[in-house]
């Protein structure tokens, strides 16, 4: 396969909000990003300086555009934001916490633990398949679109999930093994022939933060 059929992907996890600090559910509530998201976004833009990046795509929703537009301002890229990378949507559930959602919502929260791929959360949520299906459909456009370049989709936690599964060939309902932490480098190529795993998970260039690097949680 030649690097001209080839399309190289920074997919990242938008920076820290007060809605991740608090463990609730986001879903497609527009929740901006945190003074801890900010830094993180600039500490990410800074380790990208050496790395041309030739667009910037990312989710409509604000914790994720701020994220896209700081990467993109130390490469002179344009934002192309779309609802379709957002997160999945957790219809009823979006603003409680997990501890609530497992108190009043106890056979639904079952469900989403055990990840069944049909469920969907009340009140027009969405389900693993549906993001699954949602989310490939658009990251391969977009790499249909940028044969040889490289291209940050800057996105959502359960978005990089599907993504990491589909690129290392996983299913809905495989334990979750690896981290999504805000403002990682994360790494995929995407072919014709689909997505592949080149790195993931890598937070050296926020060490240098004030708390945890590392942010990590089911929902985003």
């Amino acid at each position: 396969m030649s690097i001209a059929a080839a399309t190289r992907l920074l997919i990242i996890r938008h920076g820290e909000t007060a809605w991740n600090a608090e463990r609730r559910i986001q879903g497609h509530t527009d929740i901006p990003l945190n003074d801890t998201g900010r830094q993180q976004a600039r500490a990410l833009a800074e380790a990208l300086t050496d790395s041309p990046i030739h667009a910037v795509y990312s989710s409509d929703l604000q914790r994720a555009e701020e994220t896209g537009r700081i990467i993109a301002a130390s490469h002179d890229a344009k934002v192309i934001t779309t609802p379709q990378l957002r997160e999945r949507h957790f219809g009823h559930i979006e603003g409680k916490t997990f501890i609530d959602f497992e108190v009043h919502f106890p056979e639904e929260s079952l469900r989403w633990r055990k990840r069944d791929p049909n469920w969907a959360p009340p009140g027009g949520g969405e389900s693993l398949a549906q993001l699954r299906d949602r989310i490939v459909q658009t990251v391969n456009d977009i790499g249909r679109q940028h044969n040889g370049e490289h291209v940050a989709i800057v996105s959502h936690g359960g978005v990089l999930d599907v993504l990491y599964r589909s690129a290392a060939r996983l299913g809905l309902q495989a334990a979750r093994t690896w981290y999504l932490p805000n403002c990682a480098i994360n790494r995929l190529l995407w072919t014709p022939d689909g997505l592949t795993l080149i790195g993931w998970g890598d937070t050296r260039h926020l060490d240098a933060l004030d708390g945890p690097a590392l942010q990590d949680s089911s929902v985003r």
